[in-house]
């Protein structure tokens, strides 16, 4: 199935924690680049981003390589399963262990990440200490979407 690009200053990207084949940010990575690069609206969102990274290169797969598949037309299935395929073998236990830990992930805990977190997470209202990464973007991405609206 082919996937289609959105326009994400109507509707916001998928959650991060969103799962395929156990793979959390993949859904959101797809759309962004969908609406990047196949005739949708990025709005204000970042494609190639660090939390985009956090996967890719966890996997050893670069962007690049992603990009390529999602404009040939891969859906999310077809994408994890080339996650599943290509750079560093890992088992589905280990991509369901390394999913749950970046569900709980907090930058408020990295020393060189706390003032900047601490500053996004407050804009919204939020306690640093306690607001994961994903948690904190989905609030934002109500908010964008408040914003636009």
């Amino acid at each position: 199935m082919i996937a289609t690009a959105q326009d994400l200053t109507q509707e916001p990207p998928s959650s991060p924690r969103m799962r395929i084949h156990n793979y959390v940010i993949l859904a959101r990575l797809a759309d962004k680049a969908r609406a990047a690069f196949m005739g949708g609206n990025v709005g204000e969102y970042h494609t190639d981003c660090p939390l985009d990274h956090k996967l890719l290169d966890w996997k050893g797969v670069t962007y690049d390589e992603i990009k390529k598949e999602i404009l040939a037309g891969s859906d999310n299935e077809n994408l994890a399963l080339y996650l599943d395929k290509h750079g560093m073998r890992k088992t589905p236990e280990q991509v369901k262990s390394w999913s749950d830990e970046m569900e709980k992930l907090n930058p408020y805990a990295d020393p060189e990440k706390r003032e900047w977190y601490a500053g996004e997470v407050k804009k919204l209202g939020l306690r640093p200490e306690s607001t994961t990464l994903f948690d904190w973007l989905e609030a934002d991405d109500r908010a964008v979407l408040t914003k636009t609206s």
